[in-house]
């Protein structure tokens, strides 16, 4: 029984348990399968890339404070954040990575960056 290329449809020559003709079919054939993942991944990653290069270039001195309208003006999105660490007083930081912010009164934020 002769198998079949699951991207192509060409004949499969050589070991049994191969599955593609080529290389080229396996890798269209997976990208295929894993784009919807893949673009959900990506997207996630370069939203937060953008929230910490605004975070870095906003907090130069390593803490700073900043309104709530010079983060959005940079395109800071609020719901895309790497980690929640909430204090012992209850206070709730969120981070993107080293760099991080906290909500204070009359739409301020204090802009942190974690040491090390």
């Amino acid at each position: 029984m002769q198998k079949q290329c699951p991207e192509c449809g060409n004949k499969i020559i050589g070991r049994e348990d191969k599955k593609f003709c080529s290389d080229y079919c396996r890798n269209a054939y997976n990208n295929k399968i894993n784009r919807d993942s893949k673009n959900l991944i990506r997207n996630t990653n370069n939203r937060l890339r953008k929230n910490y290069k605004t975070l870095s270039e906003l907090n130069e001195s390593g803490k700073t404070k900043v309104t709530r309208a010079k983060l959005l003006n940079n395109n800071f999105d609020f719901n895309f954040f790497t980690s929640i660490y909430t204090t012992k007083t209850g206070n709730t930081y969120y981070y993107v990575y080293d760099q991080g912010y906290l909500p204070l009164d009359n739409d301020y934020y204090l802009l942190i960056k974690k040491d090390g």
